[in-house]
């Protein structure tokens, strides 16, 4: 019962032929782009109601504060296409914060961007990094994405635009810059 190793010719070129017709749909797929995205993070540290943003963990017996070593915040802040709190939604900015240098001037940033606009709704970009808290203008990575940003790669920018001490409410604006395919 000796078998037939010998190849049908005809199934080979079939799938030779098969694989270099879909060669240019295949290489359209896998080219990289680049999106640049502007967003304001609307954000509200208040103990009330309306806060996106609250201190969830610290250590014992010290104040939980954006400058206190050890502070953790979980955030979950409307992400607007303006500066204005009425503007168009684009989706959320989801994660933590931990204040990470014992001299409260540095942060470990992790945030999801969750888009919920028609144009990008259901995908993500995620952000990580040190966030230099009294810097004018601090850098974060992206590091991954989800959706129409899978594979993502690139940066985010973050300066404050706005900031209300007397309602602790501020207005972050964030400028991304991501390749993907």
């Amino acid at each position: 019962m000796a078998s037939n190793f010998i190849p049908n010719l005809s199934d080979f070129s079939f799938s030779l032929l098969l694989v270099l017709a879909m060669a240019p749909f295949l290489a359209q797929s896998s080219e990289l782009k680049e999106t640049h995205l502007v967003l304001y993070f609307q954000d509200n540290v208040s103990a009330g109601p309306n806060a996106t943003s609250l201190p969830i963990a610290g250590i014992a017996g010290k104040l939980w504060t954006f400058t206190q070593f050890g502070t953790v915040y979980v955030t979950d802040d409307p992400l607007t296409a303006g500066p204005e709190p009425n503007s168009a939604s684009i989706g959320r900015g989801q994660g933590i914060a931990v204040v990470a240098a014992l001299n409260g001037r540095n942060a470990l940033v992790l945030v999801s961007l969750v888009f919920t606009n028609q144009e990008y709704n259901g995908s993500t970009i995620e952000l990580q990094g040190n966030s230099k808290q009294f810097e004018q203008v601090t850098e974060v990575a992206v590091v991954s994405g989800t959706g129409k940003f899978r594979f993502a790669r690139g940066y985010a920018t973050f300066e404050t635009y706005l900031v209300d001490p007397a309602t602790s409410y501020s207005v972050e604006r964030c400028n991304v810059t991501v390749q993907h395919y």
